[in-house]
């Protein structure tokens, strides 16, 4: 069995010690990080994380700090969504799109003041795109990676647990929104959000001293909710039809490609450079977008490369995620659909390593 060789430019988190001593049994890396991918199995941990609560080690969705005059205008600039309406204390799904309007990535912004922001992004060097923006447009803006580091609590006792540890104002923070909470005399940003279907929080850690002090405060607060450590999980996301980057979606795609044209609010968002190619494709509409997908059948191997989406002999697109789902009894799949199938109850087939399967595309995800 293959192992990940260790060196420093794969870079630990403050959590990393709660992590191996909880027994972690997987991880992949993530903007230059560990993330962990599995502590019992992939079954086990999805059935608790539905039951419970769970503490994930997610420091690897890295910030890109805005900070300065300019921050609200650079932020602007890369979505379509327009946030002029954003309040200090909200946060925000932005697809980040390019100048032809190709999604670069699809982070929550964290307005923390008018002329602060937080992109909390997902796997990819997103830092220096914006970077580059600043610098080509001589904006008054420093843009740099700050020490914060997400550490998420995901379960539907998830409100119980942060409240013994926060207190019980924390139950009144609205879905993407946040506020600060005291922890050890450091006041840090805790949102409800997280990437989950089950709710819960996400506690952006500024400093990494306090990692392991949280982190254990939260497992000793937990012990009698059942608290474990968790991850993102493979089964419950797909359900939930949580995209990921790089596999569901790439730069070469476009947000109304990826489902995400509800973001974009292309009309009015201006000053972002993806603006003019982003007009064209919603006036032309998209060729394919990502769909449900429910492959029939025996459960299918890990979704390691596109699976070809054939009807007949004829190529009309790829499943990118997929996973058996115990609580469905099925395999639950994401993948990228042409138009002339992409309709509810299309019927075609995938080509899987195992062999050929059959599918139906669906409209809605799972959960």
């Amino acid at each position: 069995m293959a192992v990940i060789s260790l060196s420093r430019r794969l870079r630990r988190t403050p959590f990393s010690d709660g992590v191996e001593a909880a027994g972690v049994k997987g991880y992949t890396v993530y903007n230059h990080m560990l993330l962990p991918t599995m502590f019992r199995s992939i079954e086990e941990d999805y059935r608790h994380l539905k039951a419970a609560v769970q503490v994930w080690d997610v420091a690897c969705e890295r910030q890109v700090e805005l900070r300065g005059p300019d921050a609200g205008r650079l932020m602007q600039m890369l979505t379509p969504r327009d946030l002029r309406g954003m309040m200090p204390g909200q946060c925000f799904y932005v697809p980040i799109v390019d100048e032809t309007g190709g999604m670069l990535n699809d982070p929550v912004a964290v307005k923390l003041a008018e002329d602060r922001w937080w992109i909390s992004i997902a796997d990819s060097d997103l830092l220096y795109w914006v970077k580059g923006l600043a610098y080509g447009f001589r904006l008054d803006v420093l843009v740099d990676e700050p020490d914060v580091s997400p550490l998420a609590v995901q379960g539907p006792k998830a409100d119980a647990l942060m409240a013994r540890v926060f207190g019980d104002s924390v139950r009144d923070v609205r879905f993407f929104r946040f506020g600060w909470f005291d922890f050890h005399g450091r006041s840090l940003v805790v949102a409800r959000s997280g990437y989950s279907k089950q709710g819960g929080f996400e506690i952006y850690v500024e400093g990494g001293d306090i990692g392991m002090p949280l982190w254990n405060a939260l497992m000793e607060a937990g012990k009698d909710l059942d608290v474990h450590a968790g991850c993102p999980n493979l089964i419950e996301r797909i359900e939930g039809g949580l995209l990921s980057y790089g596999n569901d979606m790439t730069a070469a795609n476009t947000p109304h490609e990826c489902g995400l044209g509800r973001f974009c609010n292309t009309h009015t968002a201006i000053g972002c450079v993806g603006r003019d190619a982003l007009l064209r494709v919603a006036k032309e509409g998209p060729v394919k977008q990502i769909r449900a997908i429910e492959i029939h059948g025996d459960a299918v191997p890990p979704c390691d490369r596109a699976w070809p989406l054939m009807a007949g002999d004829r190529y009309v697109g790829r499943v990118t995620s997929a996973a058996w789902s115990p609580d469905f009894a099925t395999n639950v799949a994401i993948g990228m659909v042409k138009m002339t199938h992409w309709d509810a109850g299309s019927e075609v087939d995938v080509v899987t390593p195992k062999g050929v399967q059959a599918v139906t595309v669906h409209e809605t995800f799972w959960s």
